[in-house]
């Protein structure tokens, strides 16, 4: 039995809750995972996990060895990329999942610059709306908006999404150009639903002007769960919908949606990036989360920060020897 191989093969087996799922992160069959974390049960003569048909559950024993080895597993990686050449260029995989317009307005479209400058990594990049299990799913952080629900995640706040409310000329034709907020709870008027991953709930806006305040639910014809479509259905005139700036500002400038209550404010929307606590923060990660950062301080500047420009984030890059 090679012994660092079988403390990976148990530690994966713990994260991704089967067999099947640590297999596919390692590259390897589910029969030389299931055979390494027994051998590693003989040699210690402790059982680390039961086993059903359905699931994996690691014992109370396993889970005792599962914090040590996961320490001990992060202190060597580590080590490695103490080494000089390792930490000048981190190198490996890193799993992690981004909101569907994000990737592709932002993230997507800045990846060659990520290349160029960390030609080593191999990135996997999720591409959802959807709510991810960190461990379970093995991935090592996530971008998401909205403030976060579970408290045990650590997390980063990277940027402020600027909102708006907007709809196509073909929906006002046929509904009319609404005055005040208020009108879109009208029964002639209907709204593009959006629903948050998990809950199911079509999600409301709040608005607010001086002293008014204002939650708007509204009616809808059509609710999606992903910010791409919600867009798509906006823009075809299926209803008033409210979204991040960025993702509306060129289809507004082509006048393809037109902006709405121009007068009302509503607050900005936190953006994260999130990864389990006992996820170990390797130098990819950290290096991601930065870019990341310097992506969000151009594109949704945390409110109180002024926007920087692309030449003033390639000179703080430079600044900081990156």
């Amino acid at each position: 039995m090679d012994r660092f191989d079988a403390l990976q093969a148990f530690v994966r087996v713990v994260e991704a809750g089967s067999f099947t799922r640590a297999a596919q992160t390692l590259h390897t069959s589910k029969t030389t995972v299931t055979q390494l974390v027994q051998q590693l049960e003989a040699r210690l003569r402790v059982k680390l996990l039961h086993r059903t048909t359905r699931q994996v559950q690691v014992t109370a024993d396993g889970a005792a060895y599962y914090e040590r080895v996961a320490r001990l597993l992060a202190d060597l990686e580590d080590a490695d990329t103490s080494l000089s050449s390792a930490s000048a260029q981190p190198r490996g995989r890193l799993r992690a999942d981004v909101p569907s317009p994000l990737a592709c307005m932002v993230l997507v479209p800045a990846l060659p610059a990520f290349h160029a400058r960390y030609p080593e990594i191999q990135l996997d990049l999720g591409v959802s709306d959807r709510m991810v299990d960190l461990i379970g799913d093995n991935v090592d952080c996530v971008l998401r908006g909205g403030e976060l629900t579970n408290p045990s995640l650590v997390a980063r706040r990277v940027g402020d999404l600027q909102l708006g409310i907007y709809a196509a000329p073909s929906y006002l034709e046929r509904a009319g150009m609404p005055s005040h907020p208020r009108e879109l709870m009208d029964t002639h008027h209907r709204i593009v639903g959006f629903t948050r991953a998990g809950s199911g709930k079509v999600a409301h806006v709040a608005l607010r002007r001086g002293n008014e305040r204002l939650a708007v639910q509204g009616r809808y014809i059509v609710a999606v769960d992903d910010g791409n479509a919600c867009l798509a259905a906006g823009l075809v005139g299926m209803g008033v919908l409210w979204l991040p700036r960025y993702m509306a500002e060129a289809h507004a400038a082509r006048g393809e949606l037109v902006s709405l209550f121009d007068d009302w404010h509503i607050d900005p929307m936190p953006l994260y990036v999130a990864f389990a606590p006992n996820r170990h923060v390797s130098a990819r990660l950290r290096v991601f989360i930065d870019w990341v950062a310097e992506l969000m301080a151009v594109h949704a500047p945390l409110v109180g920060r002024p926007p920087r420009t692309p030449a003033r984030t390639a000179l703080a890059a430079r600044r900081r020897g990156a």
